[in-house]
């Protein structure tokens, strides 16, 4: 399917404030991008970089006043995302080099506190992709979905006590959990085609038998539409702003997934 994504944000600037941006897609093994718009206003030096897990952002500093961002898109991505039980668990003297960070415990997933709890949730599944189903049906089960329930991120383990999160903490969790049990799991931001209530989305990807497969405990079945913006260890790495000085938030936020072509 063809989809086309956009985000329009609105700041208002008290003081020279640095930012780093990461609102352009990529094209990538899971979608390509045939037309891709980035306006900044009021107009200033930008210097543009991929960071170290390959995404695309933008660095500047925007001057006091009204700073505004919008940007459009259009993407090419599945419309089923890909389902693969059985897929076995890859060892890890296997795992490609660029994998092996994914398997350690980050800021806000705490994979080293959650062996127990994975191991119960996956018992008698087959090694791999199997494993991370279950723990995908796990969350979905127990871990309440509550869209604009939190502002800011927090850590698996405070989301395993919550028992309640929006996406981005789901998929905090979801990626302790695969961690302990050494499957390799990244986070993931972007865009979803009928996501209800229309925002950026997070959910989270396994490495199983021998690539990257998408899972995402706030939606039902195999449905696709997803348009990766980000890929990191957690939430701390995919922030689609990051501001540096005095706290501003958006006085403007719109996001927004347009079927312009099915197939």
């Amino acid at each position: 399917m063809w989809l086309r994504i956009g985000c329009d944000l609105l700041f208002e600037i008290e003081v020279p404030t640095p930012f780093i941006l990461m609102l352009r897609p990529r094209s990538g093994t899971q979608q390509w991008v045939a037309r891709d718009e980035f306006k900044i206003k009021p107009n200033m030096p930008i210097v543009e970089y991929t960071d170290g897990y390959g995404n695309l952002c933008q660095r500047l500093i925007a001057p006091p006043g009204n700073f505004s961002i919008k940007t459009t898109a259009d993407v090419k991505t599945a419309e089923l995302v890909d389902v693969a039980l059985g897929a076995p668990f890859v060892e890890i003297q296997y795992l490609p080099l660029n994998v092996l960070s994914y398997l350690l415990p980050s800021r806000y997933c705490e994979s080293d506190r959650f062996s127990d709890l994975a191991m119960g949730i996956t018992a008698n599944q087959l090694p791999g992709y199997d494993q991370v189903a279950a723990i995908e049906n796990w969350l979905r089960n127990t871990i309440s979905f509550i869209p604009g329930s939190s502002d800011y991120p927090i850590s698996a383990i405070e989301v395993n006590y919550k028992q309640s999160g929006v996406c981005r903490d789901l998929a905090h969790l979801g990626i302790a959990l695969c961690r302990s049990l050494s499957i390799p799991a990244r986070m993931v931001v972007g865009y979803l085609y009928k996501l209800d209530p229309m925002d950026m989305h997070a959910w989270f990807e396994a490495y199983v038998g021998g690539r990257w497969y998408t899972f995402d405990a706030t939606q039902h079945g195999a449905k696709g539409g997803y348009v990766t913006i980000g890929y990191g260890h957690d939430a701390a790495d995919v922030a689609v702003f990051n501001q540096f000085g005095p706290s501003v938030y958006p006085t403007k936020q719109m996001v927004s997934v347009e079927l312009i072509e099915e197939g």
